[in-house]
């Protein structure tokens, strides 16, 4: 059955990630009119390539992100650059309003904003992140194995990262900065031979583009390749905000998400949701593929409208 033209779009998402892409590219080959709006900000940006993708190892994730328009729009799909500042309930679907001062509707709406990566306050630290500051073994451990790595201690996950990073390298060090590690955790760490260094970080220090170590607040220097941490991730979303859906504590105590089903159901009907907005640590395939589930789920949610709409009596 051929989708019917209606007014605006069958689905507007929100968002133009691994995601939401996938989960445009679902409804668009199922002949769905759909729209992407995107503010072109992508959280792996700084990353030089995306790993752990099957057939695409070491993209470069503007790359990888610009196949996926040309993708989207083979089959009729549509791109917005902008950013969705709110939302409301529209009849039965939704009225998304844009920065520039226009609005789309949708019958469905899928967010797949992502998340925000709130780094410590020091300096040399931002303006290497995503090179020599890094956070997840598995996006970044392959590409400095064997170097000196130092994981910054900021919060629960700082012992979790070393002990896996101490597969990659045998000169991983704890750096206890904010928090030092229980004493429970010190065999942990002997065991996997990581050394753990007290005092306070005050800063990364180097050349642009090369880190050569971090120095301690009695002022010594420690010799480093790579600094490890676990940024406080955040999930926002203006258009989730204003449709009754609220941000939560993750599990992890990694952050703040928006829950949501393994279908992207939220608890707003017709609201769906994949990628970093709801699963914090969901790398470029996962989310990926949890944008084709609900772009799926929504297509279906949708077939079953048009027919219950078809057999109403007539008149």
């Amino acid at each position: 059955m051929a989708a019917q033209q209606r007014d605006g779009y069958d689905v507007v998402v929100v968002g133009g990630g691994a995601a939401g892409l996938s989960g445009a590219v679902a409804l668009a080959r199922s002949r769905r009119r759909v729209l992407v709006v995107d503010a072109g900000s992508p959280r792996n940006a700084p990353a030089e390539g995306v790993h752990n993708l099957l057939g695409r190892e070491g993209v470069s994730p503007l790359d990888l992100l610009a196949q996926g328009r040309a993708d989207l729009e083979t089959y009729g799909g549509e791109v917005r650059r902008g950013r969705a500042v709110g939302a409301r309930r529209a009849g039965t679907g939704f009225e998304v309003d844009l920065d520039d001062g226009t609005a789309v509707t949708g019958r469905r709406l899928l967010v797949t904003t992502g998340l925000v990566d709130e780094l410590p306050d020091l300096p040399g630290l931002a303006e290497r992140w995503g090179h020599q500051v890094l956070h997840c073994p598995f996006c970044h451990g392959w590409e400095v194995r064997d170097q000196r790595i130092g994981v910054l201690a900021t919060g629960p996950m700082a012992v979790h990262q070393a002990v896996l990073f101490s597969r990659l390298s045998d000169r991983v060090v704890l750096l206890a900065h904010e928090v030092p590690p229980d004493e429970a955790d010190l065999p942990r760490l002997s065991a996997a031979g990581v050394a753990v260094v007290t005092g306070r970080v005050t800063a990364l220090e180097g050349e642009p583009g090369r880190l050569s170590g971090v120095r301690l607040e009695d002022g010594t220097r420690l010799p480093l390749d790579a600094v490890v941490v676990a940024p406080r991730m955040v999930a926002r979303s203006a258009v989730l905000d204003d449709l009754g859906l609220e941000p939560v504590a993750h599990p992890t105590g990694m952050g703040q998400h928006y829950p949501a089903e393994v279908t992207g159901h939220s608890s707003v009907e017709g609201v769906f949701l994949a990628g970093n907005v709801c699963d914090l640590t969901a790398q470029v395939g996962a989310s990926g593929a949890a944008g084709t589930t609900a772009g799926a789920m929504i297509h279906a949610e949708l077939i079953e409208e048009e027919l219950a709409a078809a057999l109403l009596p007539a008149g």
